[in-house]
């Protein structure tokens, strides 16, 4: 395997979240864009099988790609976060790797999914991430009240 596919369904959204051919995506690469999906996705808890793969471009990505920008550790961890098993991170057993670009994959495609809900009719996908990570941001940030009455309604 060693590549990651993109569901044919999600390759047009890929594509327009680059700079290539002269766009202003949000993203440098095809690779950027699948790991920001797929760690949105880990967060959300949306794994999603990739079942019709993307024939034209964005074509299946070579690990190589992903290695050579630094993202090993996080396919690694998405694994790991999704089996709980540290088995996932062998370097020796190809199964075990096919397994963990398997994990990976799914998660892109859940993430690449929700993206597309968020920048649904969105002119400007930078602004519109932005937005949706200010949101996100927010939602973790919220302060927790000092001092819970309710406590005392027992």
């Amino acid at each position: 395997m060693n590549r990651i596919r993109i569901a044919k369904d999600k390759a047009d959204l890929v594509k327009a979240l680059t700079e290539l051919e002269g766009k202003t995506g949000p993203f440098k690469a095809y690779a950027d864009v699948i790991v920001f999906a797929a760690s949105l996705a880990i967060k959300k808890k949306k794994r999603i099988p990739v079942t019709e793969i993307s024939t034209r471009e964005p074509s299946p990505i070579n690990m190589e790609v992903f290695w050579s920008r630094g993202y090993g550790s996080i396919i690694k961890l998405i694994a790991l976060m999704d089996t709980k098993d540290t088995k996932i991170l062998s370097e020796t057993n190809e199964e075990i790797e096919e397994n963990r670009i398997k994990i990976f994959e799914e998660y892109a495609n859940g993430g690449l999914e929700i993206l597309r809900d968020e920048l649904r009719g969105a002119v400007n996908y930078s602004e519109r991430l932005l937005l949706v990570l200010i949101s996100e941001r927010r939602k973790k940030t919220r302060p927790e009240e000092d001092f819970d009455l309710t406590k005392f309604l027992e």
